[in-house]
């Protein structure tokens, strides 16, 4: 007992001369920017032996910004004393600038020709001269350097080797852009995460810090555009008032390497203007463009451009002229040519009078245009043929289009995937579509390639993620919400790095190192994606949610224009279920290259998650797990509803072992996303077995409710609408 007694008291003696950081809560602002600091000592040691001083080389405002980040977060993650000097000094030294502002950058790499990273590549490596170890950061421009030192910096926050680096990175597109549907009036278009974070009314005088953090969170991630309005546009934004706005928000985002584009609402002619028309082929139309990009690149000298979403749901365009797509984005690509600016012109068009499959009429407008846009057009298509659904097929335009540069264009935003309240990670999702093989030139043609350039041989390149960002404190409303506008960037920066890696990455920047833990959050979010493709749209069902907000199950959903119905593509009846897209069907098959065309075209070889999409099958068909498919159908809903709850088990597991604030956080949506994926469940398997007649299998928990109850369900001021 004595001696227990006095272990006790020589532990709490050590307990109390060693100082305790206090514990503050995270609530999430600083997102994978944390800077937590390094607990490991020897990695503590070795990051003292290679950084301990600091030599950045330029003076431009990029490369001060990129030298007050590396300080800044060198700092908070070693707690190392850092020693900035003027010439090569201490046994360990970083040195970065680029091959033109640092003599030394260049000396240290003797071997790297000028030219080889290109403006926003970076070469990060570890060279020995004299006994001394040097870390040297280098590029082309001044935002590979940017880039290249936060590269630095998430090797040391996640913990990662340090001897021996040899990076050289380029980034895949030339444009990676977040869209932002944010409208003037302070509301966010499909944003569940509070309003808009551009507080228009008191720009230009006011300047929040908000808008600092958000340029350095892009750009630690090398996003390099915002396209700061909605697609759905205003033309008021035009308007010399808004420009000043804009301008002000374009000095914020220069420091970062970010350029802002607006998006071009087609008749700001007519309602800003006033003339008569807009028509893109009159003269006086095409002269107040140009006189408007003169007068936009006069206050922000580096805009990008426009982006242009027209004859689409309702927007005007050059079609309310006659006139074609290419007609349009042409007039609007001349305006801005003379100063370097690009038009990224939607493909995102259908209109519900053409009577054709929907998922075909942007692939029938756009295939007559290839090679009729201007140089500076990218014509920018969404991931799938109908609208961002929890799965869909990689549209066929991207192995149809091979003379205009396409642009991916993802969904960052939940819009169909729990509007913020449910854990979906869309790494997989991204990858997926990215990975997906268009056959166009033979095997091997993916998407990736279509997107970066290299199957066509396009130097225009590159990619838009729909921002899920508001005045939430954690940006996103979901703390797992981050990690898709993080997975987005990394993507659009490498589109060949894993879903896996991305995950680690930021788990590991965002909420802890702890191996014991890190594992499981990282099953949990590569998992995620499938889950809620099971318990909303499984084997290739799509388009199935509530009407207008988009929030929750609605199947039966069958008044209004017909495709934006659910009944217009699950097609259920007594005799099946699934949209009849073959060669006997609507066709749709036919716009991919074989072997997809016939791949696709066969129930028997078509991918069983894309089933449905393709194919009007009969409630008795047999599938591969040997399960009709009414019985698949009811297993995978509850395969997605009991991982949900799995989520929610292992979650309870972290009690105490994350921050409090980040696991009550997860912990009360996780609750929300159970509840929730059980309704979709029950809610859309009780309709459709109004049409099956077939009983619940084994397994398959019984609907809580029944289907009227369901479909009486009313919801009042949902977000995002």
């Amino acid at each position: 007992m004595i001696t227990m007694y006095k272990t006790l008291t020589a532990l709490l003696i050590i307990f109390l001369l060693v100082p305790v950081a206090p514990v503050q809560a995270d609530d999430g602002y600083k997102l994978w920017l944390r800077n937590e600091p390094v607990t490991d000592r020897a990695y503590l040691k070795e990051c003292g032996r290679m950084f301990g001083n600091v030599m950045i080389t330029g003076n431009s405002p990029v490369l001060r910004t990129a030298h007050d980040e590396f300080i800044t977060g060198l700092s908070e993650l070693t707690g190392l004393k850092i020693r900035e000097v003027n010439s090569p000094e201490g046994r360990g030294l970083v040195v970065a600038g680029t091959f033109s502002s640092s003599p030394l950058v260049a000396s240290l790499l003797p071997d790297i020709v000028p030219g080889t990273t290109g403006e926003e590549g970076y070469i990060i490596r570890s060279v020995r001269q004299g006994g001394r170890n040097i870390t040297v950061v280098a590029s082309d421009g001044d935002r590979g350097v940017l880039y290249g030192l936060f590269h630095l910096l998430r090797i040391i926050g996640t913990e990662s080797k340090l001897d021996n680096l040899d990076i050289n990175e380029k980034p895949a597109t030339a444009l990676r852009l977040l869209n932002h549907w944010d409208n003037l009036d302070g509301t966010v278009e499909r944003g569940y995460a509070g309003g808009s974070i551009w507080n228009w009314h008191l720009l230009p005088g006011y300047i929040s810090p908000l808008y600092r953090d958000y340029a350095r969170a892009n750009a630690s991630i090398g996003i390099n555009g915002t396209v700061i309005t909605n697609v759905n546009a205003n033309a008021l934004v035009l308007t010399p008032q808004y420009l000043a706005k804009v301008a002000a928000l374009a000095d914020i985002m220069r420091p970062y390497g970010i350029r802002v584009y607006l998006t071009a609402r087609f008749s700001a002619p007519q309602e800003t203007g006033n003339l008569p028309t807009s028509d893109p082929l009159d003269p006086a139309v095409a002269a107040w463009w140009k006189a408007k990009a003169a007068e936009i690149y006069s206050l922000i000298p580096d805009f990008g451009g426009f982006l242009v979403k027209a004859n689409s749901e309702g927007q005007p365009g050059p079609q309310n002229y006659s006139r074609s797509h290419a007609d349009g984005a042409n007039m609007l690509a001349d305006a801005v040519a003379p100063y370097g600016g690009v038009v990224m012109w939607r493909a995102f068009v259908y209109d519900n009078k053409v009577p054709v499959d929907r998922a075909k009429q942007a692939y029938n407008e756009f295939v007559p245009l290839d090679g009729k846009f201007r140089k500076n057009v990218l014509v920018q298509v969404k991931n799938g043929p109908i609208d961002f659904q929890p799965r869909e097929p990689f549209h066929p335009l991207f192995g149809a289009i091979r003379e205009t540069p396409l642009m991916m264009e993802f969904q960052i935003t939940q819009e169909y995937l729990g509007c913020a309240t449910h854990l979906v990670y869309l790494a997989p999702l991204f990858s997926e579509v990215l990975a997906g093989d268009t056959h166009a030139e033979g095997p091997g043609s993916e998407v990736s390639k279509v997107i970066d350039g290299t199957l066509h041989n396009q130097t225009l390149t590159g990619m838009a993620g729909v921002a899920n960002i508001g005045t939430e404190r954690n940006w996103t409303g979901h703390l797992f919400g981050q990690a898709n506008w993080y997975a987005y960037g990394r993507l659009a920066w490498n589109p060949g790095l894993s879903p896996r890696e991305i995950a680690s990455e930021w788990i590991r920047m965002t909420i802890t190192h702890d191996q014991e833990i890190t594992g499981g959050i990282e099953e949990m979010m590569l998992s995620s994606r499938e889950a809620a493709v099971n318990y909303m749209t499984p084997l290739g069902l799509h388009h199935i949610m509530a009407e207008g907000h988009h929030w929750g199950p609605g199947p039966w959903v069958d008044r209004g224009r017909p495709d934006w119905t659910s009944v217009y593509y699950h097609r259920a009846d007594t005799a099946g279920v699934g949209f009849d897209r073959t060669t006997a069907g609507s066709g749709a098959v036919n716009q991919y290259f074989p072997p997809l065309d016939s791949i696709f075209n066969d129930p028997q070889t078509c991918p069983e998650n894309l089933l449905l999409w393709f194919h009007h099958l009969p409630w008795s068909y047999v599938m591969k797990s040997g399960r009709t498919l009414w019985d698949e159908m009811c297993h995978k809903y509850q395969a997605g509803v009991d991982a949900v709850k799995g989520y929610c088990t292992f979650w309870e597991t972290l009690r105490g072992k994350i921050d409090d604030e980040q696991y009550e956080h997860v912990r009360q949506l996780l609750a929300i996303q159970a509840d929730e994926a059980r309704w979709w469940k029950d809610a859309c398997l009780t309709y459709f077995q109004t049409f099956s007649r077939m009983p619940f299998p084994e397994g398959v928990e019984q609907p809580l409710h029944d289907l009227e109850y369901y479909r009486g369900l009313k919801f009042y001021y949902v977000p995002g609408i």
